[in-house]
């Protein structure tokens, strides 16, 4: 037990001193690492409450696919980053006011809610599957909400395909008309190698 809760600690540190670098780092790169830095810990942490699938499906999606289309997109735009400095200021007192409006609504969340007062959850039987749990109840209670999030999300990757997807000036693409109305004597031409006198 004390080695388990050491390990939250440790976990909860790491995770909170990655997710500060994550906001404070001038460089984007090293604020998308300090982002992948951040999912790994989380996932530990889920793996450590004994919600292994999630910590699994955490570093699986969001490590391993997500944070490396970050990196790379990151990497691939070349961000001018005193421009964007030239106005931080202006906004300043805004997020100012967003942070200061964030806290305050949370501290009145706490103190109102019973979160001193939840009980503390029983022992986990030898034979619990969450991963098993968290299926019946996605694909029962929720399956409406699970299929308009796919629904939403292939509009969304249609959108994106669509959008990406114009003709511009200058780019080459295929006619398959062009090519299927293609005769053998307008492509080819024998040349006599020989020459006209043999």
């Amino acid at each position: 037990m004390i080695i388990t809760t050491i390990l939250f600690y440790l976990f909860s540190a790491i995770l909170l001193g990655s997710a500060t670098a994550v906001i404070t780092a001038r460089n984007p790169v090293y604020a998308s690492l300090f982002l992948v830095l951040a999912f790994f810990n989380a996932a530990a942490l889920f793996i450590l409450l004994g919600a292994e699938f999630l910590g699994l499906i955490l570093i699986l999606v969001y490590v391993g696919a997500v944070m490396v289309l970050f990196l790379f997109v990151v990497m691939m735009l070349d961000i001018n980053l005193t421009r964007l400095k030239e106005g931080f200021l202006s906004y300043l007192p805004l997020g100012l006011a967003i942070a200061i409006l964030g806290v305050l609504e949370l501290a009145v969340v706490f103190w109102t809610s019973p979160l001193g007062h939840i009980p503390a959850p029983g022992p986990i039987p030898a034979n619990a599957d969450n991963t098993r749990a968290l299926g019946v109840l996605l694909y029962t209670h929720y399956l409406y909400s699970f299929e308009i999030a796919a629904v939403i999300l292939l509009v969304a990757i249609i959108a994106a395909i669509a959008l990406t997807l114009r003709r511009r000036q200058g780019t080459k693409t295929q006619s398959i008309d062009a090519q299927m109305a293609v005769r053998a004597k307008d492509r080819i031409s024998l040349v006599n190698l020989r020459g006209p006198e043999q």
